[in-house]
């Protein structure tokens, strides 16, 4: 009977910290661009591989701000007052998050360049 409980609260905490993460202004600006991406799939019928690919990126990039957020939370409870490693250790995490948006845009516009092109040349 524990692992159903120690199951169910894995699902209650990892619930919980994404409704904490929707407080975020970053994590929001992720979702309203993954919003964007998502309905000019729909509009310009990408393919099932290329929605898989916009679903991987769109996860990555959610995945990531979410770990930043975690890493920034944490880095202020142990460090309150302003500390140069600290700083490095959460400009390292928001970098991660960086990489990842960029490729994540670079695999958009491959994806989504020549349908664009092609709707307006027809």
């Amino acid at each position: 009977m524990k692992s159903k409980q120690s199951l169910y609260n894995s699902f209650v905490f990892g619930f919980k910290g994404i409704t904490l993460v929707l407080k975020e202004r970053n994590f929001l600006i992720d979702l309203v661009f993954a919003g964007i991406t998502i309905i000019a799939s729909f509009i310009l019928k990408i393919s099932y591989l290329e929605w898989i690919s916009i679903l991987i990126c769109i996860a990555l990039v959610l995945s990531l701000e979410t770990l930043n957020t975690a890493i920034e939370k944490t880095i202020d409870l142990l460090h309150p007052q302003q500390h140069s490693k600290a700083g490095e250790v959460k400009d390292i995490a928001a970098g991660a998050v960086l990489i990842a948006a960029i490729i994540s845009a670079v695999i958009g516009g491959i994806i989504f360049i020549p349908k664009f092109y092609d709707l307006i040349k027809n």
